[in-house]
């Protein structure tokens, strides 16, 4: 490593407290997805205090709509994109080098339930060497890691030949399409991009395509005492849900994906899955149910098409009804809502790959794991926009879950990693 590299590597293991202080900030302003305005403000802010002159990009809903990858997402159903901003700013470099992006999500999900929990979830308080709160993992952690590395860049006076772009987005929980999808249809394209959410100082290479569907079924309501006179909703809902456990073994045995299974041996057989995650029928216990919905969510690491994932389920259930006089006069309706995200899969020989990789394994003394292609992330709007690009960030548990927390040592270790490469690939003046 460079002087100036020890330089700015000694900086942010000095300024250590400032990282943990920053995340704990982050962590304390809430920002459940829908409700992102006041840590934007709030990042904005920082940036502006580190010269980047940022500026808020409100999505533009019209601009959206032309791009393959829209879907309305549940948040923008409910509240739209007013007072939902991302933000931006830039680190100019003097010329003939790389650029870069750093790019973070601030939403975060319910923190429900709270009773659950052993700290309060808005506290970003500090464990046996663990930050916890809803979104210390996912992933203002990472934000904050970005924000360090830059400021550490700053302090040591290194001059950049590259551009380093730097945004935070709104919405990826739901999708992610008014924030880094607008972010990619509006900004400059860069020559390589770092997503921090949390990896465990792996490198994210891949991502799932993700879709929901609802599933629902007709019956006839009657009173309970009556019950023959009609049909339950329910009882005809039940082989449609057998169809779909059958399909997700099916497709589980027959789908493989080394980068999925790559993290863990739990993931072999299980890199694909349809989660029925919503049940919703009647409204009394004295009435036969006249409808009965399923709410789903299927994932699929690269090698499908949405149309073709799409094909296959609703033949599962055009097929599961064949045997039902009822179903067959009353079949059920497939609907896909939300989430409609398509896979992704980065070159692992692309230089900005090899650049990363080399910083992490400095960093770390030894080879990161490659992996991915289990859940949807926001690194895949850049890989199919053109822009190669990894997911790389601290080590964080129960993401999603009570006592969501951050390893500290990872994210000081992160922030070293996304300096180091902004360095070795913007180039130093």
């Amino acid at each position: 490593m460079s002087d100036k590299g020890e330089v700015v590597k000694e900086w942010i293991r000095e300024h250590s407290d400032s990282l943990i202080t920053l995340t704990q900030e982050l962590v304390r302003i809430p920002s459940i997805t829908g409700h992102e305005f006041n840590v934007q403000e709030y990042i904005l802010k920082r940036l502006d205090r580190l010269g980047l002159e940022p500026w808020m990009v409100l999505p533009d809903v019209d601009v959206l709509r032309k791009d393959a990858d829209f879907f309305e997402t549940s948040s923008f159903v409910k509240y739209g994109y007013e007072n939902r901003p991302n933000v931006a700013g830039i680190l100019k470099g003097s010329g003939n080098g790389r650029s870069i992006c750093l790019s973070g999500h601030v939403d975060v999900v319910s923190p429900e339930p709270v009773g659950q929990w052993s700290y309060d979830p808005w506290s970003g308080e500090v464990d046996d060497g663990m930050i916890y709160g809803r979104g210390a993992g996912d992933m203002k952690a990472g934000i904050a890691a970005m924000i360090i590395a830059l400021e550490a860049i700053r302090r040591a006076d290194v001059k950049l030949k590259g551009d380093v772009h730097v945004e935070t987005t709104i919405e990826e929980e739901d999708g992610g399409v008014g924030g880094n999808l607008y972010m990619r249809l509006t900004q400059p394209r860069t020559d390589g991009a770092i997503n921090p959410e949390p990896t465990s100082l792996q490198i994210g290479m891949a991502s799932a395509g993700v879709m929901y569907f609802r599933v629902i079924s007709f019956g006839v309501p009657a009173h309970a005492a009556t019950a023959h006179f009609g049909v339950n909703a329910i009882h005809k809902m039940l082989p449609l849900i057998e169809a779909l456990r059958t399909l997700n073994e099916r497709r589980q045995q027959r789908i493989s994906y080394a980068y999925a299974e790559a993290m863990s041996p739990r993931m072999k057989g299980r890199v694909t899955t349809i989660n029925i995650g919503v049940v919703r029928a009647g409204d009394w216990p004295s009435t036969v149910p006249g409808t009965c919905e399923i709410e789903c969510r299927i994932g699929w690491p690269p090698g499908e098409t949405r149309e073709e994932v799409m094909s296959e389920v609703e033949e599962c259930i055009t097929n599961a009804y064949q045997n039902d006089s009822w179903l067959r006069d009353h079949p059920p309706k497939v609907e896909w809502f939300g989430w409609r995200a398509r896979p992704h899969e980065q070159d692992v020989q692309d230089p900005f790959v090899l650049c990363i990789r080399n910083q992490i394994a400095k960093a770390t003394k030894k080879s990161p794991v490659l992996y991915g292609g289990s859940a949807g992330l926001d690194t895949r709007f850049f890989v199919n926009h053109g822009t190669p690009a990894v997911t790389f960030g601290p080590a964080a548990q129960r993401i999603h879950s009570f006592d969501e927390c951050v390893s500290i040592e990872s994210i000081v270790t992160t922030a070293e990693v996304i300096a180091a490469t902004i360095m070795d690939w913007c180039g130093v003046a």
